[in-house]
């Protein structure tokens, strides 16, 4: 027999109370004008970032979920419409900003997470060479808006001589000093936090306050590669499209000087062979790194000669060789670090070779001076001695161009990060065993002295257990044994067990990121090598010769444009072999194109920098700068200069540097359906409890 149920009548429209509204207000994106400065760029960006980003989210999260709805409203409207040139340099520095914040919540991670994705996924929205205009684009300083208004400004010369990386420290005071000379390493570092920090505080700010005291001073002169490289942007420098411009500076297919003159100016440039001075390729990082291999190998060959030769008496001809190698390194190993700064100095973990090379090579040479100077040859012997400890790192340091290739450049920052958990866990370890070794020689004093007992201990730890259980009654017949069954168990079980599995967890947890570690190092050491401010670099051990003559003459002629051209002609007289090696190079394996322009898709830039008009009227709404002006582009007559750059209507198949994979895919859809379902079920469960309220 059929049943019949009786339904309820539903509850009418008009009875049911309204669901709630869960839609987020729209935030209104940044006004940026083609024309606005760099502080500004970087205030209208902050108050946005925190708008849209105000709750803890991971990398992924931004970058696959709807978390990150609102970076790509941003990225679509910044390569649409905004052609201002500090665009990336604004979000980098703004990642470095949110990056130093440690706000407890990880609201301040996610912001910087966020600044590094839009920087990236707006160089994906542009060809290959509007990404290396934008990429390679120098925060303009006081000075270069007064040049723009045709008044002439005096460009950093040698006496300057500081990369634009970190500065360096302060050279002779005149009118080729930079700003802030003295801001080097982690000094400079601070500054750069507190610069951003001072322009996201003072939002409110009035110009003319802000006009008093410039916070974006310290970033004058730097391009987005390296603010990138100041904040651990490793992400960004891991793309494929940073890597790409990063590749062309390393091969010399972007150069940042042409030519070897006075009034040279280090300007970024597609590399011509045909117009471009054939002295600039001693600047190209990838013969920099071969030159060094070479360097170090008869570097190398000298010690071997003098150890094996070791004479105690006097100093041979090839150990004068060995000074002079010496002193070279030292000296370029100096110039380095008042270069680069502590900071990016510290990056390449070869720099502490080269510390340690260089601190037993003085210690050698006083031992070898005090010895010879007294005739006291065991003093002499033991300075030979003492250098006898260089093979352990010059031999490694020769082999260094290994860490170039991706297999051993990805082991290098894993074996770093497991030998920092090493020393950590080595305090709890010299701890255990200064008790226990204490502990054994106050009990066993009358059969075994200290010195003993010490190296009876560390064969113990060593995994020599059975020598413990035969001396444990000899140490003391009651206390003995049980003291040493705690001491082998605790050495060779727990500890040495929690060891192997700390440092498997250290290379587990680091082997999954060492590929974006070993880009950061490399790209670190291509800008080190490559933007430097120094017209003329002279390799070791020409370098030497550059430091006896121009030194001294720095104190008889205060112009820097005679030592300029005397440094010049120097180079020329002393490094024209080696210009003749890296032509015959080129020119046998073709490996730069005739113009330099093949490798970068894209459209050609004209040989002067463009300035892209902005329109003549702003509206209050939005910036009207999707106005692109097209120019003709002549033929170039010399080594192309990278203009600023301009964004293009130009959209890519994919938001990613690389193409992701099916799991990710996937993920990305399990998530968006996840997030629906949970605003379906939050809008059911409020209609349900309004209902019931009425009932």
């Amino acid at each position: 027999m059929p049943i019949r149920v009786k339904s309820r009548r539903p509850v009418s429209m008009v009875d049911r109370a309204p669901s709630p509204d869960y839609t987020r207000p729209v935030v209104q994106l940044p006004d940026i004008a083609h024309e606005d400065v760099f502080r500004d760029v970087v205030k209208r960006l902050s108050l946005y970032i925190a708008e849209v980003v105000y709750m803890p989210s991971t990398f992924e999260q931004l970058r696959t979920t709807t978390a990150g709805d609102d970076l790509r409203t941003l990225v679509e409207y910044l390569s649409h419409e905004v052609t201002n040139p500090a665009i990336v340099n604004a979000l980098l520095a703004l990642r470095w900003h949110y990056g130093a914040i440690n706000d407890g919540r990880g609201v301040s991670e996610a912001r910087a997470n966020a600044c590094e994705i839009v920087a990236w996924r707006f160089l994906t929205r542009l060809s290959e060479r509007e990404a290396v205009e934008f990429c390679l684009y120098e925060i303009p300083d006081d000075c270069d808006q007064v040049n723009s208004n045709g008044q002439e400004c005096a460009d950093g010369g040698e006496s300057n001589e500081r990369t634009a990386l970190l500065g360096g420290t302060a050279g002779p005071s005149g009118p080729e000093d930079r700003p802030d000379p003295h801001r080097t390493g982690s000094t400079r570092r601070d500054q750069l936090a507190q610069s951003v920090s001072k322009l996201t505080m003072s939002r409110h700010a009035s110009s003319m306050e802000e006009s008093e005291d410039d916070p974006t001073a310290p970033f004058i002169h730097l391009n987005a590669l390296e603010i990138a490289a100041i904040a651990d942007a490793k992400r960004f420098l891991s793309q494929h499209i940073v890597q790409k411009i990063i590749t062309g500076i390393w091969n010399g297919e972007i150069i940042f000087w042409d030519r070897l003159s006075v009034h040279s100016k280090k300007k970024p440039r597609f590399y011509n062979p045909h117009t471009a001075d054939p002295f600039s390729r001693l600047r190209v990082p990838k013969y920099l790194k071969a030159y060094e291999v070479a360097f170090f190998g008869t570097f190398l060959a000298l010690y071997y000669a003098v150890l094996i030769e070791q004479n105690r008496y006097a100093i041979t001809p090839l150990e004068v060789l060995l000074y002079i190698w010496f002193a070279a390194f030292f000296y370029d190993e100096v110039s380095e670090y008042v270069d680069a700064g502590s900071i990016f100095y510290a990056a390449d973990v070869w720099n502490l070779f080269d510390m340690i090379m260089i601190a037993i090579g003085i210690v050698y040479v006083v031992l070898r001076s005090v010895g010879l100077y007294k005739g006291d040859y065991d003093l002499v012997d033991i300075g030979f001695d003492v250098l006898s400890l260089e093979a352990l790192f010059m031999v490694p340091r020769v082999c260094s161009i290994l860490s170039l290739s991706p297999y051993w450049g990805t082991l290098i920052p894993c074996l770093k990060e497991m030998g920092k958990d090493f020393l950590k866990f080595m305090v709890l370890v010299v701890v255990l065993y200064v008790g226990f070794l204490t502990t054994f020689s106050l009990i066993g004093r009358e059969m075994y002295t200290f010195p003993h007992m010490a190296m009876i201990v560390t064969k113990i730890f060593f995994g020599s257990s059975y020598v413990g259980f035969d001396i444990m009654e000899d140490i003391d017949p009651i206390f003995g044994p049980p003291l040493m069954l705690i001491f082998v168990t605790l050495s060779s079980i727990l500890l040495m067990g929690s060891l192997t599995g700390m440092l498997s967890n250290s290379f587990s947890r680091v082997i999954t990121h060492a590929r974006e570690e070993y880009l950061y190092v490399y790209s670190v050491y291509v800008l080190e090598a490559s933007t430097s401010n120094r017209l003329t670099h002279f390799y070791p051990p020409f370098n030497l010769v550059a430091l006896v003559i121009f030194r001294p003459l720095r104190l008889f002629y205060r112009s820097g444009n005679r030592l300029r051209q005397g440094r010049i002609v120097l180079l020329r007289a002393t490094h024209a072999p080696i210009v003749g090696l890296i032509q015959a190079y080129e020119w046998l394996t073709k490996k730069v194109n005739a113009d330099g322009f093949d490798s970068f898709r894209g459209p050609r830039q004209n040989s002067t920098k463009r300035r892209v008009a902005p329109p003549p009227n702003r509206p209050d709404s939005r910036p009207q700068s999707a106005y692109r002006p097209r120019m003709p582009s002549p033929k170039p007559t010399s080594a192309d200069v990278i203009s600023k750059p301009k964004p293009r209507e130009q959209m890519p198949e994919d938001d990613v540097g690389e193409a992701p994979t099916d799991v990710e895919v996937r993920i990305s859809e399990l998530a968006a359906k996840i997030d629906r379902l949970t605003a379906l079920v939050v809008a059911l469960q409020s209609g349900a409890g309004t209902e019931t309220i009425r009932t």
